[in-house]
């Protein structure tokens, strides 16, 4: 077996409208039948996943918040990675009529208030990035993304990166898919993943994730096009 485990997005990859379908779920339970690991990357804050998402305990990780958090299902423990987001940025934010949605760790807005969100930045000194979800606007401490909390959650697994295989929508998934041995975009992901990604699946959402399955299962990707080899 090369390919030892599945790391998805959620929103716009695993899910529509933040809901997942019965037969991805079934698909993802056949990978966890294989013997696989299976890890969830999101940009999502922590807590409105557990609302929208109970099915959470299916993954041996979850990193949320574009690698704030690391949570493991398993004990029910939660880790921050990068610590509670800036007081004094969030309030400079409301204060210039950005709306703003805060996690444990992540400050999120969405286009076009990006440039308030760097004016901002750049006015209160921080070390702080933004990072684009299709229409999400993230801010994060420099230097942490969904690679770093995936890094983190392979440590953990004990899971060498070239044996994950990688599945995304959006912007910021190139860094995480970057890290995987196989990188897979859903058919309805901005351009710039597919034209990075290993492989396009036919299917969008949840039905690209799937397609994406039924090969890891049947041959651990030997029949997609632009598998690694041996």
């Amino acid at each position: 077996m090369r390919f030892r485990a599945l790391a998805a997005d959620f929103d716009g990859t695993l899910a529509k409208d933040g809901v997942v379908a019965p037969s991805t779920l079934d698909a993802l339970q056949r990978v966890k039948g294989s013997g696989r690991r299976l890890l969830l990357v999101t940009g999502r804050a922590f807590d409105e996943l557990l609302e929208v998402f109970p099915e959470v305990s299916l993954f041996d990780r979850v990193v949320a918040e574009n690698g704030l958090i690391l949570f493991r299902p398993a004990g029910h423990e939660v880790l921050s990675l990068a610590g509670p987001p800036s007081e004094q940025l969030v309030e400079a934010l409301r204060s210039k009529g950005v709306p703003v949605a805060v996690g444990r760790d992540i400050v999120a807005t969405v286009r076009p208030h990006e440039t308030s969100v760097l004016e901002a930045i750049q006015e209160l000194g921080l070390e702080l990035e933004i990072v684009f979800n299709k229409e999400a606007v993230m801010v994060l401490p420099t230097g942490h993304n969904k690679a770093t909390g995936l890094q983190r959650a392979v440590e953990e697994l004990d899971l060498d990166p070239a044996s994950v295989v990688g599945v995304g929508d959006a912007e910021n998934d190139h860094a995480f898919l970057e890290l995987c041995g196989f990188s897979a975009a859903v058919a309805n992901s901005v351009q710039a993943l597919k034209d990075h990604a290993d492989h396009v699946t036919q299917g969008e959402r949840g039905a690209g994730v799937e397609q994406l399955i039924e090969a890891l299962l049947a041959d651990d990707l030997a029949s997609v096009a632009g598998a690694p080899g041996p």
